[in-house]
């Protein structure tokens, strides 16, 4: 290759470098539950602390250098990737009358609120598990358990939900959200949790 060709190819070899621009762009998003955050980005020996929402970091060449960005560069530049994201899974708790698959006064007005957490979602998938007090043998609150989480199904299908989107699962005494002795009749164990994803 002459000299006049070599000089040609490197040129538009550093003019590709050049365009190439940075590799990752990196930008903390606010978390959903409003909880403070921070990333830290480490490229070479250089890092960037990423610790307010909208605080961006792009790696290139030359190691990770921060940027400020805002909410409004970030839905121009990944709007349709940030829509295009699943929920976040969402979480409610529904307690039951002392030894039936009854649900409480309060747990009855809260239904309607997980079911449109549901109906929000086009594919949704639901996980109800149920729980007891330490009321009672083993055997007897497996089964309740598992009772009070198919309650929960049944008030999920009557209202259209496919009963192959709900999976049931019973666990007795075994989570207890308030630990207890055995025999001891606390109100919150008695309970179902529910996840919608």
């Amino acid at each position: 290759m002459n000299r006049l060709a070599r000089g040609a190819a490197v040129l538009v070899a550093a003019l590709v470098i050049a365009c190439a621009g940075p590799k990752e762009t990196i930008v903390l998003l606010p978390n959903p539950a409003g909880q403070e955050t921070a990333v830290t980005v480490t490229q070479g020996t250089r890092q960037v602390v990423l610790a307010q929402p909208y605080d961006g970091a792009r790696l290139g060449r030359s190691g990770a250098e921060a940027f400020p960005s805002s909410a409004q560069q970030v839905q121009a530049q990944y709007g349709r990737a940030l829509a295009a994201q699943p929920l976040p899974p969402a979480q409610f708790t529904l307690f039951f009358v002392e030894g039936k698959d009854e649900f409480t006064d309060e747990s009855k007005r809260i239904v309607d609120s997980v079911f449109a957490e549901i109906a929000r979602r086009p594919v949704a998938d639901v996980i109800v598990i149920g729980h007891t007090d330490t009321v009672g043998s083993d055997t007897a609150n497996d089964a309740l358990s598992r009772q009070r989480a198919d309650v929960v199904r049944a008030a999920f299908t009557a209202r259209g939900l496919a009963a192959d989107k709900v999976v049931t699962i019973g666990r007795g005494k075994r989570e207890l959200a308030v630990p207890t002795a055995d025999g001891v009749a606390e109100p919150r164990n008695r309970r179902v949790e529910i996840l919608v994803r």
